[in-house]
């Protein structure tokens, strides 16, 4: 399974300017929403194929209700496609199952900040998952590391395809760790990890999340009605 980005037309110098800052330092308050910006590797479908990184406008906010999960595409510059929003929805809810968090209390909105741009596919799911559960805990995820793969319903990570094409484009967007799904895909080729860079497989969402955070996951269940992990000491 492959993200794929249609019409992908972000000007470089925006691209090596979200790289270097990150999605951490873009936290920032937007009504009740604590936003973040996260990065998101695929592929584009203009013939080449080739690795691509966007970024993805995250929004996370912890309601007072516990009304249910809630997941909102916002309309913008950009869009996700029918099955890309499947993917996503099914990655937080999976992502949190597997953390042994509660959702019902959760709002969360995405959206893609980039002129004519379509996300399709799924290998973002596990990124954007993995992202949601941070911010429930408090948490975020470290600026130069970004993950693809799916999340299967027992928690594993899923595997997806065109890995080497974007690792290399991480690479050159300076993002020096990338977390893979540790099932190689068959179809993909033979690769050499690029210079500075660190690939690291990954099998679980409590893997994925101590990579990405640089925290252990507390999983375990919480009360109705609780949110985030155990204090750290």
């Amino acid at each position: 399974m492959r993200s794929l980005f249609r019409r992908y037309l972000l000007v470089p110098s925006i691209i090596a300017a979200f790289s270097l800052v990150g999605a951490a330092t873009y936290a920032k308050p937007h009504g009740a929403y604590r936003v973040v910006l996260i990065p998101i590797l695929g592929v584009t479908m203009d013939g080449q194929h080739e690795g691509a990184v966007v970024y993805v406008e995250l929004g996370f906010k912890n309601r007072g209700d516990e009304a249910g999960l809630l997941v909102e595409f916002v309309e913008g510059q950009g869009q996700f496609s029918p099955h890309a929003r499947v993917a996503v929805t099914q990655g937080i809810h999976r992502a949190a199952k597997a953390l042994g968090l509660p959702t019902d209390s959760w709002s969360i909105s995405l959206k893609v900040p980039h002129d004519d741009l379509t996300i399709y596919g799924g290998s973002l799911s596990a990124m954007v998952g993995v992202s949601v559960a941070a911010l429930a805990n408090g948490e975020d995820v470290s600026a130069d590391r970004v993950m693809t793969g799916t999340i299967m319903p027992d928690g594993q990570i899923g595997p997806v395809g065109s890995v080497p094409s974007k690792v290399r484009a991480a690479s050159h967007a300076h993002i020096r760790r990338v977390l893979v799904p540790d099932e190689q895909d068959p179809a993909d080729p033979d690769w050499e990890t690029p210079f500075l860079m660190h690939v690291s497989p990954v099998g679980s969402v409590e893997k994925a999340y101590e990579a990405l955070t640089g925290h252990p996951a507390f999983v375990g269940h919480h009360d109705a009605g609780s949110i985030g992990a155990a204090p750290r000491p």
